[in-house]
């Protein structure tokens, strides 16, 4: 490929990684690009698991094997199979990037090529970072080419923030051109380009994080919370989806904060936010959040409207042996119950506050549900109409206590 070419490749791999919205999409990019630039049939991504002394490959594009997934779930190699990659992994993890000796000219620039036919001459086939392979270990990968149809690969490390991250492989099947040496310095340059690309997904995934994360309990925030409601009311739209939402509110709190302190007010919060955490494991692809303050909430897609209830009461018992607080007050709403159309997450939202702050009223030690308390529907049908109208909805609930007997649900 001409030089032009080779420049047209490097600017197309580094603008499809920064288009991309994922790990995944970064992480197919790459390979693609990368595949593409260096005239091959097959690529892929690895990192290095340095505690488990592993290469891990997170993708596969191209003509894959017959036992190559996409995204491999677990396909795995020892590094101690690759002798020139562990050379390079532990002197650049240990040497914090800097290399100590000058690159020798047989690193190929930082990468290497092996072929299906072994060792090659000079120039072209395989040449490596300075640690000699044995033949066992050599002739194993030599006949790992072969076996899935290929006829050479070049490898070239990926560091990232000046440490070993990983590597990237790129393959051509039999009867094509053996990778040289300019083709080994240019994958050096490309796994400089994914580097960049990793380190650009690997910062939005943080920002991301950072925006759909309560920073004290570590699970999901308000944000996070009506993104989800919002994408999940749309399937309940499109196919009847059972949509639920517990809403509980952690009783004591404030006790706790004026006589013990607010450090064990957080580790209270903390604490429910793990048994939160656990309960919502229950219920398949539940989320779990903190809403802020004392009051966290789960939404469910899926299960029915009675497996909600049971998780939710699961959840008050195992609030209630909490060592500190007094338990929660949990309401639950659930498109699977006779609460009439759900248009929007605010309605949701409106009925499981209203059979929260029914439950708390009444101090149950059960979770309340909309459309199984005709109290809560009538209080979720004339909703606070501001923040400060918060306090009149509760005091609406707590008079409907006093004035009514109250059974547990």
């Amino acid at each position: 490929m001409a030089v032009d070419g080779r420049l047209r490749s490097v600017v197309a791999l580094a603008q499809a990684m920064a288009a991309a919205q994922t790990p995944r999409d970064c992480w197919r990019a790459a390979a693609l690009g990368a595949c593409g630039a260096l005239a091959g049939s097959f690529s892929a991504l690895s990192v290095w698991e340095r505690e488990r002394g592993r290469l891990r490959v997170l993708v596969n594009v191209g003509e894959r094997a017959p036992d190559e997934e996409e995204f491999p779930e677990s396909e795995t190699y020892p590094v101690n199979h690759f002798p020139e990659i562990t050379e390079f992994l532990h002197e650049r993890w240990a040497g914090g990037g800097e290399w100590g000796p000058l690159p020798r000219p047989e690193r190929g620039g930082g990468a290497w090529v092996e072929t299906a036919a072994g060792p090659a001459a000079p120039g072209h086939g395989y040449f490596h970072q300075g640690a000699s392979p044995t033949d066992a270990v050599l002739w194993g990968r030599v006949a790992a080419l072969r076996r899935r149809g290929r006829g050479c690969c070049v490898v070239a490390p990926i560091v990232l923030h000046g440490r070993a991250w990983g590597e990237l492989y790129v393959a051509r099947p039999p009867g094509a051109p053996v990778f040289d040496r300019d083709d080994a310095d240019f994958a050096t340059v490309l796994a400089s380009v994914v580097a960049a690309g990793i380190a650009q997904t690997e910062r939005l995934e943080e920002v991301r994080r950072l925006a759909f994360t309560d920073p004290l309990t570590g699970l999901a925030n308000r944000r996070a919370v009506d993104t989800r409601l919002d994408e999940a009311l749309e399937q309940h739209r499109a196919d009847g989806a059972v949509v639920s939402l517990v809403v509980c509110d952690v009783n004591g709190l404030k006790q706790v904060n004026d006589t013990q302190g607010h450090a064990v007010g957080d580790r209270l919060l903390e604490r429910f936010g793990s048994v939160l955490s656990l309960c919502g494991a229950m219920l398949p692809g539940a989320l779990a959040a903190r809403l802020g303050g004392d009051e966290f909430c789960l939404v469910a897609v899926g299960p029915t409207a009675d497996e909600v209830v049971d998780v939710a009461d699961e959840l008050c018992a195992r609030a209630k042996e909490l060592e500190i607080g007094e338990g929660v007050a949990c309401g639950v709403a659930s498109t699977g119950d006779p609460i009439g159309e759900v248009h929007s997450a605010r309605r949701l939202f409106r009925l499981a506050d209203a059979a929260q702050y029914r439950a708390k009223a009444a101090r149950s030690l059960k979770p309340v549900v909309a459309g199984r308390d005709g109290t809560v529907m009538r209080l979720a049908d004339s909703p606070p109409r501001s923040p400060r109208d918060r306090r009149r909805f509760r005091d609406a609930s707590l008079e409907d206590a006093a004035e009514e007997p109250w059974s547990e649900p």
